[in-house]
């Protein structure tokens, strides 16, 4: 086998039928499902015994959260590249082709993120990448913008772990998915340590996936998400930024954070989003960073410049949208 698809489940029952399905449909057949279930309560794993026996799941006995669940799966497979697939998705005849096409490229390629597509509205991106800015942010690269502007492929600065694929063997190298995150940022937070170890991070236009979104959380903001996220950048900073470079951006990171809370708090949320920061704060030395080695000195400058234009990139892009919209 070449590729191990793991699709981690909450209480998604009802989103696996179509899910395996257009698994079933691939041109690419080298491949095995692995399921890990986080202690669902709607069946979810009675389901799969009955319906689909052949396919293995493991059952955890707890709610661990995404990162724990996809290193399970990660851990338990043997082959050299995994695929990461939220359940809430159904992907195109020729993904898993596309996305082994795209990481054998190079042996440097850590991850390649796929073509997401917003479910109901399939004009649209749901994900093509993510990017990371000096202000702190996450951003989903092409979110809500025409599927036709993102029919390159192009380097990112990391992969969306809702459907992305991954070098098995790079994890022992840099480490697996961080389970003190639990969710969110995750897939920023392996990918810019690969980054420092020198691989690359790549978006492949031909992988296509339609993504419902929210089909865990249930929503695009809610207390816990918008909490954990605002706990989860302060480790994802701490952890992969050199004392120096934190010094060097601590003005546009707090301008961040400030603006993050004012915009949560509009929305209701500003307390969620600020004792999330407050958790990161008291709790950030407790977890693991990354050690700063001199050979990775010219990959620390290269994302410091990445970061640095992202920003712009970002905020070109949100004028020109209030500029321009409608």
């Amino acid at each position: 086998m070449k590729v191990t698809i793991i699709i981690p489940n909450y209480n998604g029952k009802h989103f696996m039928e179509p899910c395996l399905a257009s698994l079933k449909e691939q041109t690419f057949r080298d491949f095995k499902i692995l399921v890990v279930d986080n202690a669902s309560s709607d069946g979810s794993v009675a389901y799969m015994k009955t319906e689909y026996p052949d396919i293995e799941v493991i059952a955890l006995d707890q709610n661990y959260g995404f990162s724990k669940a996809v290193n399970v799966g990660i851990e338990h497979s043997t082959t050299p590249y995994v695929i990461l697939l939220n359940n809430d998705t159904t992907v195109d005849p020729h993904y898993v082709e596309e996305m082994v096409k795209a990481i054998e490229k190079s042996p440097c390629i850590f991850s390649v993120s796929s073509k997401m597509i917003q479910m109901y509205h399939p004009e649209l991106i749901d994900s093509a990448g993510d990017l990371y800015t000096l202000m702190g942010w996450g951003v989903c690269r092409g979110t809500g913008r025409p599927i036709s502007n993102y029919n390159e492929s192009d380097e990112i600065f990391t992969a969306c772990a809702g459907a992305a694929i991954y070098r098995r063997s790079a994890f022992e190298k840099i480490g697996y998915f961080d389970e003190n995150h639990f969710a969110y940022l995750e897939d920023i937070d392996v990918g810019y340590r690969a980054k420092i170890y020198g691989y690359k991070n790549m978006y492949c236009p031909t992988a296509l996936v339609y993504h419902v979104g929210s089909g865990t959380s249930g929503s695009k903001y809610n207390s816990f998400k918008v909490k954990l996220s605002a706990r989860n950048s302060v480790y994802l900073n701490y952890k992969n930024m050199p004392l120096l470079q934190l010094i060097l951006n601590f003005l546009p990171l707090f301008l961040g954070y400030v603006v993050k809370y004012l915009f949560f708090l509009k929305k209701g949320w500003g307390k969620d989003y600020k004792d999330g920061v407050k958790e990161g704060l008291a709790t950030m030395k407790a977890q693991k960073k990354v050690p700063f080695q001199f050979k990775h000195l010219t990959n620390y400058i290269v994302i410091e410049v990445e970061l640095l234009l992202h920003t712009f990139g970002y905020a070109r892009d949100w004028f020109s949208r209030k500029l321009f919209q409608k």
